[in-house]
């Protein structure tokens, strides 16, 4: 019985250690856009086009198929965007900003 609340115990401390680890690094993987409201872009991303409603970004990870990976969701819920559904778009995502 001991040893099995020690697994329990030393599997429960090894998750609560790695997740605060991975916010982090997952955080480091992106760059917070300075003409986008700082919108976290992919380090990775290129820049393949722009124009005055956004930027469009090509980037391995995310595809229309698969959408994008859940670490960058998380990345855009800690920076305050939200995802919505648009017409014709995979997803756009908004902050609380009025313009």
């Amino acid at each position: 019985m001991k040893k099995k609340i020690g697994w329990i115990l030393a599997t429960a401390t090894a998750l609560i250690a790695a997740a605060p680890l991975y916010y982090f690094i997952t955080l480091s993987l992106y760059e917070p856009s300075e003409d986008l409201y700082h919108f976290p872009v992919p380090t990775h991303a290129k820049l393949v086009g722009d124009n005055e409603h956004g930027h469009q970004y090509d980037w391995s990870r995310a595809s229309e198929e698969n959408g994008i990976p859940y670490g960058y969701e998380m990345v855009l819920k800690a920076n305050g965007w939200e995802k919505e559904k648009g017409k014709g778009l995979p997803f756009i995502t908004q902050k609380g900003i009025t313009q």
